[in-house]
């Protein structure tokens, strides 16, 4: 369901914050479907159920869960019944932000623009065939 990095630099709340992000903009958890509980999601994860508790507080804070008292969490219709364009411009800007923070990172270590471009034009080409 959700894998974790320990290795990555990003807190482990975030990875499993974008983890429910992409299950749910790519569809895999439908509007209504309920989350497993926070005490079972910790136990299956093997971390702090604060931590599980703080990811979906920004999840639900985001939009993309809704709490009901003593029944859980559940998955908000994000689209309202609008087109699923909406989930798509949400994860096109989410993906555009971690090129960003990319390029700025290869720009920090001196990578020439070059370079850059040229990957890009590369997976586009890969595209096309």
């Amino acid at each position: 369901m959700i894998a974790l990095n320990y290795r990555d630099s990003k807190p482990i709340y975030q990875q499993i914050r974008d983890g429910f992000k992409k299950l749910i903009v790519s569809g895999v958890m439908r509007p209504g479907e309920k989350l497993q509980s926070v005490r079972s999601l910790a136990v299956e994860l093997s971390i702090n159920p604060n931590t599980i508790q703080r990811a979906l507080s920004e999840l639900e804070s985001e939009g993309y869960i809704y709490s009901i008292a003593g029944k859980g969490s559940f998955v908000s219709d994000m689209n309202g019944g609008a087109s699923e364009d909406l989930l798509v411009s949400i994860k096109r800007t989410e993906l555009l932000d971690s090129i960003r923070t990319l390029a700025e990172e290869l720009k920090y270590i001196g990578t020439d623009p070059a370079e850059i471009r040229a990957l890009v034009d590369e997976v586009w080409k890969e595209e096309d065939k």
